[in-house]
């Protein structure tokens, strides 16, 4: 979904309302077996979460939200912004159908449209920087001429890698110079529009893209040694870097412009650094930064207004950024609460899990006994088998670090025959497989049995999984000693 720079949810959103503190998640659903949106509905009302943010407009998933009292921010994909860009008609059609009828007849309470998602990232090669602003200039003339101007307002997600420093310090945050002034045009737009500005901020991203990273910086522990900037002190990358973009625009003349930090969390695997512990450091320590009230040293006394990400895992997101990006939920793909995380919201402080949610047979695919792990077949069983799946559990730092080489075979055999509905065929792997009844599951290695799947608006999407491909085979051939 995104490659990072600097830096796709539990997207937590805390701000004061009436003096009660409210919370949002962020809901994406690149799954091939995402819930039931009913389900995901009940789960965040039940857990007090009060926000969510989408990343399309799926019918389904906002028909679920209606007349449930939750804030939607919905999304509009980045392939789309072309057609809206060059096309008012398609601006005013897509306000209609997704922000209109859904607030006139489901009674949805969308608040924000979000208009694309970090489409200034580097990594694209300047794909969007053409189409951005137009298809949010149409998008906002559109909810102007349905009315819902006052309501309902325009953002634009983005990746922290818009603005710089020069020096590291965020006294000398300035905009990206390639993209300056568009960056300026934007901030405008949305100031006379009375719109936020939204960034998504990744402390993970700096120390999985930097050995050096200072691990403590990234968390909220007062650890850290502080970074002093002309004698103000950061004791945590969030901190810095939000008051780096405060300083961007404070420079630019746009001080005063409210900021949502779109995304922020931990993942829970694919990495040595993605894992339970950190996520609940992260998570929980983030709640607790920002619901103190203290703000930030540029901003103090603020209220930071944010998005946790994410809520549930998502099996078939791109791994191009790295096998994290599947593992980035506070809750696993069947709503089950990963670890112990108090939001403030529930009677316990625990996390409540997804009621109601249906299991396929408790039945695995793994690697027969008598299969021998030179058999020719292995090699080509194992690439099929995670092109298909996700196999991003199985590498150095994971949680199915320590599975042996069976184990990983069993693995991926195990994640296909989940993801294709547990079929019979789904088990052939030529003389290599068979199905069994006993739990293959190990230590922290939890082999899955996959829900029922849900076949409504959200799309059934095991195709996606083939991006996992290159960066995981390599891994499981790496543990068989066959490359």
């Amino acid at each position: 979904m995104r490659l990072y720079h600097v830096a796709i949810g539990l997207v937590s959103l805390l701000s004061t309302v009436s003096g009660a503190m409210t919370i949002g998640a962020n809901w994406g659903t690149q799954a091939t077996h995402p819930l039931d949106p009913s389900i995901v509905v009940r789960l965040l009302r039940e857990n007090g979460i009060q926000k969510v943010k989408l990343f399309d407009a799926d019918y389904d998933t906002l028909k679920a939200l209606g007349k449930s009292g939750i804030e939607v921010m919905v999304g509009i994909p980045n392939d789309m912004l072309a057609t809206l860009a060059s096309s008012m008609k398609a601006a005013e059609k897509w306000v209609s159908k997704n922000v209109s009828a859904h607030v006139t007849s489901n009674n949805v309470n969308i608040r924000y449209v979000a208009v694309g998602n970090e489409p200034f990232l580097q990594t694209y090669n300047g794909s969007f920087l053409r189409t951005t602003f137009p298809a949010l200039q149409n998008v906002q003339s559109a909810l102007i001429k349905a009315g819902l101007g006052n309501s309902v307002k325009v953002t634009v997600p983005l990746n922290a890698d818009v603005y710089e420093s020069s020096s590291g310090l965020p006294s000398d945050g300035d905009f990206r110079a390639d993209i300056h002034d568009l960056m300026l045009a934007i901030v405008k737009f949305l100031n006379d529009a009375t719109a936020p500005f939204t960034v998504n901020i990744y402390p993970f991203i700096s120390l999985y893209s930097d050995a050096d990273f200072p691990v403590d910086y990234a968390f909220f522990d007062g650890n850290a040694n502080p970074v002093n900037d002309g004698g103000t002190s950061y004791y945590n990358m969030f901190d810095a870097n939000y008051d780096t973009l405060v300083h961007a625009l404070q420079k630019n003349g746009f001080g005063n412009l409210p900021i949502i930090v779109g995304e922020i969390g931990w993942p829970t695997d694919g990495d040595r650094n993605a894992n339970i512990e950190y996520a609940q450091r992260f998570n929980q320590g983030f709640m607790s930064h920002i619901s103190s009230g203290k703000g930030t040293p540029l901003k103090p006394n603020a209220d930071i207004n944010a998005y946790l990400f994410s809520l549930i895992d998502e099996d078939a997101k791109s791994v191009d950024p790295g096998n994290f990006e599947r593992h980035w939920g506070v809750f696993t793909f069947d709503g089950m609460p990963k670890y112990a995380f108090n939001l403030g919201t529930t009677n316990t402080g625990a996390l409540i899990p997804a009621r109601r949610v249906n299991y396929l047979e408790r039945k695995w695919c793994v690697m027969k006994p008598s299969a021998k792990l030179d058999d020719p077949q292995v090699p080509l069983s194992v690439s099929y088998a995670c092109g298909l799946a996700d196999c991003t559990r199985l590498g150095y730092g994971t949680s199915c670090a320590s599975l042996d080489s069976r184990g990983n075979i069993s693995y991926a055999f195990n994640s296909y025959f989940q993801i294709q509905n547990q079929l019979d065929d789904a088990c052939k792997f030529p003389n290599l497989s068979t199905i069994t009844k006993t739990d293959p599951s190990t230590g922290t290695c939890k082999f899955e049995v996959m829900i029922e799947p849900y076949y409504g608006g959200a799309v059934q999407a095991p195709g996606h999984a083939k991006k996992a491909l290159g960066l995981v085979v390599g891994l499981i051939l790496f543990f068989l000693k066959i490359v």
